[in-house]
């Protein structure tokens, strides 16, 4: 089964749809096209009709019928007007019965002009010629409009009865021949009209059957846009979880290119397997492309006969910073009173261990006892620092930049706070990469990472070493930072740790410096997680949203 992608004109975010022509346009054209095929079988039919009035004569099958009268005035109407029809077609083919009403009309009266001439060769209407001209008036009722219908059905019935009248006057017929004319003009008359009255109406259901088309035209290109345009991914599945369609934000959030739509992870379907066989709440989380949380909600369409399934799939991060500004007030609460009830004390105990030490009657073993005193109210007092700084963080301001010449002013700044032996590399691509982040708080994001980075590349290798690389991701459509170093990484129990506020692995660490980066990345939609490279480098990884998303 083919998928079906919605992109921005919706249809299916992959083809640019078909633009609708103009309403007028639209109107003109399909009665258009009605009117050659009408032609088109009319004008068969009198090529037919005239080789068949032909063959009646000279065949003998009716004969007495046809051209008993006047035998060659029959004759050559029935050739003439067989070679006139059989020029006509040739002459219409071309243009693929494409014609003016006035040569509609011509034809039309030719007609009547010879089914009168064989009428009268026939010695008038018992000879059923008359009645070959209900199509004749049928069509052009069909072909031309009220008036000209009208009009050429009140040519043909004056004709017959002026023809009548003059053959009672001639002795050639009797007033029986008058009542069958006047029936014939009646006759002709309503099928005009019945015509006429039909077509109008089917006419006017053609219109409002076009307009309802085009409404549910615009309003499938409506929903194709609006499907491709929402934050939420969309996913139809079919009975064996292959997409039948996929928006933009769920390529994105699941790294499925487009052009290859149907490869979806074995976890992920596993996972919606999991989820369709839960009760009434069909909703997980599951990891999407970068390690990024999902919320999968899953709806099984039971109108459908081949048991799709439609998942909606929202990033996880919008709910955390729902549950981060909550978690941030109650956060500025407490750090408000610990701001007084805390740094106060501890202010006193280290001014207090400061002067202790600098006394002269202190032994070396009170000294050292000094010493660790200091040292801990420091850590305590940087503990608080980072509390109040994370709870009185202003609100993100991101803004749309190149993260390419932001990388390159970062390191200019970073550069002239490190030691000389410092070495600082960076991996730049050829294009623009842009993203959408609030540079300060990226710049402490990144600096922080930096500075974990080069403390252990010292520590494995004796050279404070870092390096920071910038690739664009084409399945998900997003910018990808890289800080990278040369120390062991982390070890595989704790790699679910490090981001909780106050873990930390070393006696002097605050364990808050990855907590903040996280909750700083997670403010602007950006994913930070630990991972190797290529090269199995220890790797601390940011994944900013899609830059066309605002938020």
């Amino acid at each position: 089964m083919s998928s079906q992608t919605v992109s921005d004109a919706a249809i299916p975010r992959d083809s640019t749809p078909e633009q609708p022509q103009p309403a007028h346009h639209t109107d003109l054209l399909r009665p258009r096209l009605r009117q050659r095929d009408l032609l088109k079988i009319y004008a068969w039919y009198r090529v037919a009709i005239a080789l068949v009035l032909l063959g009646l004569f000279t065949s003998g099958i009716t004969s007495g019928a046809v051209g008993t009268l006047y035998p060659a005035l029959y004759l050559n109407t029935a050739i003439t007007y067989a070679i006139l029809n059989i020029a006509w077609l040739l002459y219409l083919y071309p243009s693929r019965f494409h014609t003016t009403p006035l040569r509609i009309g011509s034809i039309l009266g030719c007609d009547i002009l010879a089914f009168l001439l064989l009428i009268q060769a026939s010695g008038g209407l018992n000879s059923g010629v008359g009645y070959l001209m209900l199509t004749t008036c049928a069509v052009g009722s069909l072909l031309l409009d009220r008036r000209m219908g009208a009009f050429l059905a009140a040519i043909a019935s004056i004709g017959v009865i002026a023809q009548q009248l003059f053959g009672l006057l001639s002795g050639q017929a009797d007033t029986q021949d008058i009542v069958s004319a006047g029936s014939l003009g009646i006759l002709l008359f309503t099928s005009v009209t019945a015509l006429q009255t039909l077509s109008a109406h089917i006419q006017i259901a053609n219109r409002k059957a076009e307009q309802e088309r085009r409404q549910a035209a615009h309003l499938q290109r409506l929903t194709q846009q609006i499907v491709a345009q929402m934050r939420t991914g969309v996913l139809v599945l079919d009975n064996e979880h292959r997409p039948t369609l996929i928006n933009r934000a769920a390529q994105q959030l699941l790294g499925v290119k487009p052009a290859n739509k149907e490869s979806l992870s074995p976890a992920f379907r596993e996972t919606l397997e999991k989820l369709q066989k839960q009760g009434n709440t069909r909703s997980g989380i599951i990891r999407g492309a970068g390690q990024t949380e999902l919320r999968a909600s899953v709806t099984t369409l039971t109108n459908n006969a081949s048991n799709s399934s439609l998942v909606f799939l929202e990033d996880n991060r919008r709910l955390a910073q729902q549950a981060q500004q909550l978690k941030l007030a109650s956060l500025g609460r407490l750090t408000g009173s610990i701001a007084h009830e805390v740094r106060n004390p501890l202010g006193a105990i280290a001014h207090a261990a400061q002067l202790l030490a600098e006394s002269n009657s202190i032994t070396l073993e009170d000294r050292q006892l000094t010493e660790i005193i200091s040292r801990h109210s420091q850590r305590v007092n940087q503990i608080v620092e980072n509390v109040l700084q994370l709870s009185r963080r202003k609100p993100p301001e991101p803004q749309l930049l190149d993260l390419r010449h932001w990388t390159v002013e970062f390191l200019k700044d970073y550069t002239a706070t490190v030691t000389a032996d410092t070495v600082i590399k960076h991996s730049l691509p050829s294009t623009p990469v842009l993203a959408r982040f609030d540079p300060s708080q990226m710049s402490q994001v990144v600096t922080n990472l930096c500075n974990n980075a080069i403390r252990h590349s010292r520590q494995a290798t004796g050279s404070p070493e870092v390096e920071l690389s910038v690739s664009y991701v084409e399945d998900r459509q997003c910018a990808r930072l890289d800080i990278l170093d040369l120390g062991d990484g982390v070890a595989e129990e704790h790699k679910d740790q490090i981001f909780e506020p106050f873990f930390t692995t070393e006696s002097a660490g605050a364990g808050l410096g990855l907590y903040i980066a996280r909750e700083l990345c997670e403010s602007t939609r950006a994913t930070l997680y630990y991972c190797r490279s290529q090269d199995k480098r220890s790797c601390f990884r940011v994944e900013f949203a899609c830059a066309e998303q605002v938020f």
